[in-house]
């Protein structure tokens, strides 16, 4: 986050470290101006830029304070829906409940279980086979397009995973090779 220390959009610029602390861990509140309860204007401790902090401010004062939530959300800067999302987070994890997961798929949509085993059926019938020579076979079949390096990083994924029962291989520290 670059700040200007100005105001008039020339000046001299400089980083601000925790705005780029919180917008690397996700959790830079997109519109501090918005929160307007005095806690937060009158403590040097809590920043309203923070939004971990912003929302467990506002499940407190609902919980502790009896406040009434859309009183508690309008006052935080977020609504009604936001409140009970994250006092149900809270409930269920805690603080780190509160943080934002990270955005995008949460694992291979595409490439699932009946398709790697329809993949590694064709790599077992044609050891010649290469992941390229996969994609028509699955788009004839299934109907999607899945990048060759995709299909080679799904299947390995496989075949790293531990099967039902089986315990995943530990690992020894450096230097600790084999000694038990």
């Amino acid at each position: 986050m670059v700040i200007d220390e100005q105001g008039d959009g020339v000046g001299r610029r400089r980083v601000d470290p925790k705005a780029e602390a919180l917008a690397q861990s996700r959790t830079l509140n997109p519109h501090p101006e918005a929160v307007t309860d005095e806690q937060f204007g009158s403590s040097a401790f809590l920043d309203a830029r923070d939004l971990v902090q912003v929302k467990y401010e506002m499940v407190r004062q609902v919980r502790v304070q009896g406040a009434p939530v859309a009183r508690a959300a309008s006052a935080f800067g977020l609504s009604r829906p936001s409140y009970y999302q994250a006092a149900a987070a809270l409930e269920r994890s805690g603080l780190p409940g509160l943080v934002p997961a990270k955005p995008g798929p949460r694992g291979a949509h595409k490439l699932t279980d009946q398709v790697c085993q329809f993949a590694e059926a064709l790599l077992a019938a044609d050891a010649s086979l290469r992941p390229a020579g996969l994609v028509e076979p699955l788009a004839d079949r299934f109907g999607l397009r899945v990048h060759p390096r995709s299909i080679e990083r799904a299947l390995a994924r496989r075949r790293q995973a531990p099967t039902a029962g089986e315990l995943p291989e530990r690992k020894s520290p450096p230097g600790q090779r084999g000694r038990r």
